[in-house]
């Protein structure tokens, strides 16, 4: 009987610790400005930070611009809502910039000719748990494509043109942003 409820005790905590731990993998879906759903963003923990899995289709054959976003809202025709890149850390904007780049930056991605991309990225030192690099946190962020490439120097996020599709990441469906969008160029008008 003993030994019954020694097993019963230890798959009861262990059930208990699986229930409380953090979520570390997450899939997005991703929205065109018509409101389409036009593929996923397969995000996970990573020791480099968290890896993006991105399988999208209906794009323009080329190089398209890849960011995270401070605001996890992706109101369309413009997704204006997701306001800039990522950036805790005020630096520039681009992965060649000096002084850069901010925590959303990515590379580009390459579409082939079909419209379709199969490709995975890495949001180098983010993580899907708390902290100040947190992509959940907050009411979370969101992952924006863009209609040009990113030239990885420009100010304020690579002459990549328009945004054109979307993805929230969020811990939870529906949870709301009450968030103001930063102005990156607030440090700029200081100096």
């Amino acid at each position: 009987m003993r030994f019954l409820i020694i097993i019963f005790s230890v798959c009861f905590l262990t059930a208990c610790q699986l229930t409380q731990q953090p979520e570390t993998v997450k899939t997005v879906d991703m929205y065109n400005r018509d409101g389409d759903m036009v593929g996923t963003a397969k995000l996970s923990e990573d020791p480099k930070g968290v890896k993006i899995e991105l399988k999208l289709e209906g794009l323009t054959p080329g190089f398209h611009g890849t960011h995270v976003h401070e605001i996890g809202e992706c109101e369309a025709p413009d997704f204006k809502s997701a306001g800039n890149h990522l950036n805790p850390e005020k630096k520039k904007h681009g992965l060649l910039h000096p002084e850069g780049p901010h925590l959303g930056d990515l590379p580009n991605i390459e579409v082939d000719t079909s419209g379709k991309v199969d490709t995975e990225l890495t949001v180098s030192d983010a993580t899907l748990l708390k902290g100040k690099n947190s992509l959940t946190e907050r009411g979370g962020t969101s992952l924006v494509i863009t209609a040009e490439a990113d030239d990885g120097m420009s100010q304020i996020s690579g002459n990549s043109g328009e945004r054109i599709i979307c993805g929230e990441i969020k811990d939870k469906k529906g949870e709301t942003d009450d968030q103001e969008p930063t102005d990156p160029t607030e440090k700029e008008k200081k100096k």
